[in-house]
């Protein structure tokens, strides 16, 4: 059994565990789970992730209970087929899916699977960026299914729903993403859900001055049957051989202005770095690539959660990662077996 000290991160540690323990069959016991965050241990958004792998790999568990800062977890097997996710709150529906995919996708099983919670939340990846940037990179190494939202899911109401529908697929190949090529595509949405058109437009507003951007290039989606109230700015930038997402959130007593700008910061950070992956993807990324065996990125100067990420992926796989400051703000990411 291996034993993590789940101290250096938050959920997404658990999260990395949990796929990696049903890709290779491995228990292991973590302690310390999110010892450091203000509500410590378990929370609900968490056990969903920790039920959907219980589900999906047979496994035995113990300490699944909220507020636990331990757990063992001893898959026993891959359980395809039909499952469905209720999380209960807006926890993101997204972190659930990429806990419990690898796993499906590696055993090159069907499945079909419904979560229910947050789509877009400020804590981890929209489902617009599941979509529009790291599944596409997902098909180029070999999976092979549908993802579709049925239903957007703000903070706090949630109500949203993502499914994917998984067909039998390849193992991951390796992915070499070295340059991005040129900008192709650029788009900015603004999302609302039981929110004012006039926040959306101001949104807009800043983004297309700040970025450039034309008429065509920006649209607001009204959310039909809102669950909640909600708003979010979604940028993308499509170049030849990656797609970036930026998002930023409506939050209370700060102005449409300060938010988009916000997200335009991001987004022009990226375009002037002229690196393929942006901060966020690359802490995605890191994963699918160990379990092809090899892979590498350029991106930004990469956030310590990548860091303990990968350090805690070489416990589970026999790869190596390598980080590599190339100057001007310019790093590459590599892991190779």
């Amino acid at each position: 059994m291996i034993e993590l000290d789940g101290q250096a991160g938050g959920g997404q540690l658990l999260r990395t565990a949990l796929a990696l323990s049903l890709c290779t069959g491995e228990a292991f016991a973590m302690t310390g789970i999110r010892a450091r965050r203000e509500r410590p241990g378990l929370l609900r958004q968490h056990l969903t992730a920790v039920d959907a792998a219980r589900a999906v790999g047979k496994a035995t568990v113990e300490g699944a209970s909220t507020g636990s800062t331990e757990l063992r977890f001893t898959p026993e097997g891959i359980h395809a087929g039909e499952h469905r996710w209720t999380i209960g709150t807006a926890g993101s529906t997204t972190l659930v899916l990429q806990t419990v995919l690898p796993a499906l996708w590696m055993h090159g099983v069907a499945a079909h699977l419904t979560i229910e919670g947050g789509t877009h939340n400020p804590q981890a990846p929209t489902a617009d960026f599941i979509d529009e940037a790291f599944l596409p990179l997902m098909e180029r190494m070999g999976i092979d299914g549908d993802f579709s939202m049925g239903g957007h899911g703000f903070y706090p109401a949630g109500g949203g729903r993502i499914t994917f529908d998984l067909r039998p697929s390849a193992k991951p190949s390796a992915l070499h993403l070295p340059h991005r090529g040129e900008v192709v595509e650029r788009h900015a949405r603004a999302i609302l859900s039981a929110i004012p058109l006039g926040i959306g437009q101001r949104e807009l507003e800043v983004a297309r001055r700040r970025l450039g951007l034309g008429e065509a290039e920006v649209s607001v989606r009204q959310v039909k049957s809102p669950i909640g109230p909600g708003n979010a700015l979604s940028i993308r930038f499509r170049a030849e051989h990656s797609t970036a997402v930026f998002t930023g959130f409506g939050i209370k007593r700060v102005t449409a202005e300060h938010v988009a700008e916000g997200v335009s910061k991001a987004a022009s950070a990226w375009l002037a770095a002229d690196v393929a992956v942006d901060e966020h993807l690359a802490d995605q990324l890191l994963l699918p690539m160990a379990l092809a065996g090899e892979g590498s990125f350029s991106t930004t100067l990469p956030s310590a959660h990548a860091r303990s990420n990968a350090a805690l992926i070489e416990k589970f796989l026999p790869v190596e990662f390598s980080f590599d400051d190339e100057g001007g703000g310019r790093w590459s990411i590599a892991v190779s077996r």
